[in-house]
């Protein structure tokens, strides 16, 4: 309890001492298990394109209009008055949105505190970190807290406007009706299987059209759409963007050139070329859903003829250990070659870490030292898994993305990057 009012308080003072920032920002925060970080490039792209200078706080990246670079923190939301220190910036540089990737974690620490949303979305909801917050139910009541603060604090005048109230919701996960119950002036879904059964609420319907080796095209709001962006599931992500867009005023022509605008999103789905003749994709996938779509998406893009080579792992620090033996059970049962390796151990034995994946996967029938595989040292893993490629496979390497280092025991880091250190090791291999 003390910990928790020691959180509140910073919180409450960095938001006084920075002056409030966000009064004066359309504040839009997007909470979920999956996705939360492409939705929130995807949406400030859209916003971009609409004619607004915008601001972005996400796992993979900051952004203060034009300025762009990297979260190295290894926090999605950060602390310390860092958020309204940034908020602050946005202010001087005249953005008028700021887009905020808000987490389970931060919202349990107060981060959000300050924050003054007016836009809330919802993308899914798995079991990630339910532990931490003691069970699923109190995991979707704590991401419900921004839904249901949102009309706690009046409408924002800006510009001699009133900011609407807005919920954007996928109606495709069943947890939605859960957020869509919170008060607001707007609310707004989006699907691709559901057929919407609230006809006082648009859903904007998606339909994918077509996918290949450089992106999807799918169709929404009797438009055609361009993703420049790998994967399909990346769909759901851009349609919460449209809703979004739709419901600050923005056009569909606009929305469309703002989503296609976005070629990469670090760490997620990203490509790592050396002039191999198959693919490597480092992607961010850390638990039971992403890793799901992400597996299936690549089956897709490979066909039934070539590989998916999985490199799968899970952090140690006691973090979701009922998660471990099920995303081994899933790389098992959806990639064709599964190896095993640390990710960030902590204070955790790697070695038990990588048995409890491992145990999934032979579950899901794999063998070892045939098509299973446990490498604990990271650039053993990604080398084994390169060696076992061949001509149009795909290996992927997941749960990282672009964090910067490797927690080890008492504490240290090791510098990491999971798409330098695959880079070097495919340049090796054409020695």
């Amino acid at each position: 309890m003390l910990k928790k009012f020691i959180h509140l308080f910073l919180a409450w003072l960095a938001y006084w001492r920075y002056g409030r920032p966000a009064r004066k920002l359309i504040v839009v925060g997007v909470t979920g298990t999956k996705g939360k970080t492409t939705t929130c490039r995807l949406i400030a792209s859209a916003l971009e394109a609409g004619g607004f200078k915008v601001g972005l706080l996400s796992t993979v990246e900051f952004q203060i209009g034009e300025k762009r670079w990297l979260n190295d923190k290894k926090m999605t939301m950060l602390g310390r008055g860092q958020i309204q220190s940034m908020l602050k910036q946005m202010v001087e540089a005249e953005c008028k949105y700021v887009v905020v990737e808000t987490s389970s974690e931060g919202i349990l620490q107060y981060r959000h505190f300050g924050l003054l949303y007016d836009v809330v979305v919802f993308t899914n909801l798995g079991t990630e970190h339910h532990e931490r917050h003691g069970g699923f139910e109190n995991l979707k009541r704590d991401k419900g807290k921004i839904f249901a603060e949102l009309t706690k604090t009046k409408n924002k005048v800006l510009g001699g406007q009133k900011v609407p109230k807005v919920i954007v919701a996928s109606i495709d996960d069943k947890n939605a009706d859960y957020y869509l119950q919170f008060a607001a002036d707007k609310k707004f879904t989006f699907s691709i299987k559901e057929t919407n059964t609230r006809p006082q609420v648009p859903n904007v319907a998606g339909r994918i059209v077509s996918s290949d080796n450089s992106g999807v095209d799918f169709e929404a709001e009797g438009a055609t759409y361009r993703l420049n962006i790998l994967g399909e599931f990346n769909v759901y992500n851009a349609l919460a963007a449209v809703a979004v867009a739709k419901s600050q005023n923005i056009s569909l022509d606009k929305i469309s050139a703002g989503l296609s605008s976005v070629k990469l999103v670090e760490g997620r789905m990203e490509m790592v070329e050396a002039g191999q003749d198959f693919k490597v994709i480092v992607d961010y996938a850390h638990e039971p859903m992403s890793l799901t779509e992400l597996f299936k998406s690549l089956r897709q893009m490979v066909g039934p003829d070539k590989k998916v080579i999985s490199v799968v792992g899970s952090d140690g620090g006691g973090r979701d250990k009922g998660k471990r033996e099920k995303m081994g059970e899933i790389a098992g049962r959806l990639t064709d070659y599964v190896v095993v390796t640390d990710v960030n151990c902590y204070d955790e034995d790697p070695h038990e870490i990588a048995e409890m994946l491992a145990k999934g996967a032979r579950e899901a029938g794999k063998k070892d030292n045939e098509n299973l595989f446990i490498e604990v040292d990271r650039r053993n893993g990604i080398a084994k898994a390169i060696s076992l490629a061949r001509a149009g496979d795909v290996v992927v390497i997941t749960a990282k993305g672009t964090e910067p280092f490797i927690g080890i025991a008492g504490g240290k880091k090791i510098p990491w990057d999971d798409r330098k250190v695959a880079r070097e090791i495919l340049l090796e291999v054409k020695k």
